[in-house]
């Protein structure tokens, strides 16, 4: 990709980070730096090595040995075990020359040809820096690129005989409680383990696999071969601590021990809505189901720590340690392909009944805030080590509930992205396709799409043609909510009223600009620059200067 130097200067001023370092070549900088700072890049999300280009970003330029870029790429080919195929690019910049490595995050892990695996991680400055890729962490990594299933690993030296029957008990009742697979409950004991591969048979002897030490272990087994295994239910009343527990009990115990914990504390009240009394909780216990369900299942269980559910006075959070899994962000959560850190122990779960079996417990989890007025879920504080999830506790928008209970009773389950749609409207008003894209985390043509379905519904009303279109609630929600005031504020003004205000302000100002139109009658920036023009075409105001500058005042 070809870059002017204005680019190249912007991306060096980012700094140094997770995917971007910096490498001095005043003195030639030894193979052996080069290599391993692309293995450590290779080994966690790939990014760039600017060679000639100091710690601060300063631009020194290459020494004379790498002038030959041409060179690097058969390096690193030969400097590392699996090969790693980079590309480079050679700039001109303030008369120095640089060059840009760029390297591939790896689908497998990769050492230096001398036998050194490294991985990047950032420190608590916020600076980059390249560490051991140690044992212990391999298993993590491979799982989160799905090239292992740590769940469906054999547990060496515990035998079938010492797993707690009683466990099992409870899984059947759990697939007829929950309406799971109800062809399993007829299967005998050994063939029942065999069918959700929580047993595998190894030299004759039949042992359990990780998921099925989870499922049908008991605490000491548990503490012995998964020392990382526990889960944490805490309540919180300011700063007092009301309930601390820890469990190691079985995964299908815990769950129902503080499902248990957990609906002791939600409250309920009731709405009329037509010739139904609708509950209103505090929590959603579906969303609570999901979100914990989630937690327990892609959790990192090689790494240590506890499943938390916190509820405190700003709501409900839930945190699992590990990431998410390699293809997922905080940008695509609600639109990427459904992937498990543990697709056997997912894979169970979902059998037995207890999550949703297309995969996408993400869009109940959404819908058990949205559907009552409250915020989405916020997974903001998640990062490389941690999921985490906060679901408010705000009091409940009555309104917006009536509206979505009247909708499902005449049209079905209103779909999660217009649930996002109408939440945001109730928040910014007015809005376009291009505000909402983020939130929905699909193309410019689907939200487009499924705003003009909202159009024709009734729920919402568009303003303007084109990309400068934006829209507002219609009459009618605010009608519903007896809320006709504030539909006259929001739904903007037509187009005498809105030539009127802007006359009015040149009037007391002296002159205006686009950009006190656009905020003044709350339009885009098109439409803005078309009322605008038409003024000044009907020679009622005059135009002063070019683009940014300009400023229009009344004819002399």
């Amino acid at each position: 990709m070809k870059y002017t130097e204005q680019e190249i200067n912007k991306l060096i001023l980012q700094g140094e980070n997770l995917t971007q370092e910096f490498k001095s070549d005043l003195k030639s900088l030894p193979d052996r730096d080069l290599i391993s700072t692309i293995v450590s890049l290779a080994n966690t999300d790939g990014g760039s090595i600017w060679l000639g280009v100091e710690d601060d970003g300063k631009i020194t330029g290459l020494h004379k040995n790498h002038l030959d870029v041409n060179k690097i790429p058969s390096l690193v080919a030969n400097k590392t075990n699996p090969s790693i195929s980079v590309s480079v690019e050679l700039f001109k910049v303030k008369g120095k020359s640089i060059v840009r490595i760029n390297v591939p995050m790896s689908r497998q892990l990769v050492s230096t040809s001398d036998g050194l695996l490294l991985r990047r991680r950032l420190k608590l400055d916020g600076t980059p820096e390249s560490v051991p890729f140690y044992p212990h962490e391999f298993i993590p990594r491979i799982s989160s690129l799905g090239l292992i299933d740590p769940s469906a690993i054999i547990v060496e030296g515990v035998s079938a005989n010492e797993l707690d029957p009683i466990q099992r008990l409870r899984i059947r009742n759990a697939i007829k409680k929950y309406g799971g697979e109800q062809s399993l409950l007829a299967l005998a004991d050994d063939e029942f383990d065999g069918a959700l591969g929580l047993c595998q048979e190894i030299n004759g002897i039949r042992r359990p696999t990780i998921c099925g030490l989870l499922l049908l272990g008991n605490v000491n087994l548990l503490r012995i071969h998964l020392p990382a295994y526990e889960v944490a239910f805490q309540v919180l009343q300011g700063t007092d601590v009301k309930v601390n527990e820890f469990f190691r009990k079985p995964l299908l115990e815990t769950f129902e021990e503080i499902e248990l914990l957990f609906r002791a504390r939600v409250e309920e009240e009731e709405i009329q809505v037509g010739l139904f009394r609708v509950p209103v909780p505090n929590y959603d216990r579906k969303a609570f189901r999901e979100a914990f369900v989630n937690a327990l299942v892609h959790r990192d269980f090689h790494r240590l720590g506890a499943v938390h559910i916190k509820i405190s006075d700003d709501g409900l959070s839930i945190s699992n340690p590990g990431g998410f899994v390699e293809g997922v962000t905080l940008n695509n959560l609600l639109v990427a392909d459904p992937r498990s850190r543990n697709p056997l122990l997912a894979d169970v779960i979902k059998r037995i009944g207890l999550a949703e079996r297309t995969g996408r417990g993400i869009d109940r989890i959404y819908e058990g805030m949205l559907r009552y007025g409250r915020p989405a879920p916020d997974y903001s504080m998640s990062n490389e080590f941690t999921v985490s999830v906060q679901m408010s506790n705000v009091a409940a928008d009555l309104d917006f509930l009536k509206m979505v209970v009247e909708q499902e009773d005449k049209l079905g389950n209103m779909p999660i992205d217009t649930l996002i749609i109408l939440s945001s409207f109730r928040k910014h008003r007015r809005l376009t396709v291009s505000n909402l894209v983020p939130a929905i985390q699909k193309h410019e043509s689907y939200v487009h799409s499924a705003l003009e379905k909202l159009v024709e519904t009734g729920f919402l009303e568009p303003h303007g043609t084109g990309r400068g279109r934006t829209y507002t609630l219609s009459i009618r929600m605010y009608q519903n909510a007896d809320q006709r005031e504030e539909y006259i504020r929001q739904a903007g003004f037509e187009v005498i009223q809105q030539e009127q205000m802007v006359l009015q302000y040149i009037n007391k100002h002296g002159r205006i600009k686009r950009a006190d139109v656009i905020s003044l009658c709350r339009l885009s920036k098109d439409q803005a620059t078309r009322l605008l023009k038409r003024l000044v075409k009907e020679s009622k105001i005059n135009m002063h200067g070019e683009r940014r500058g300009a400023f229009y005042d009344f004819n002399p």
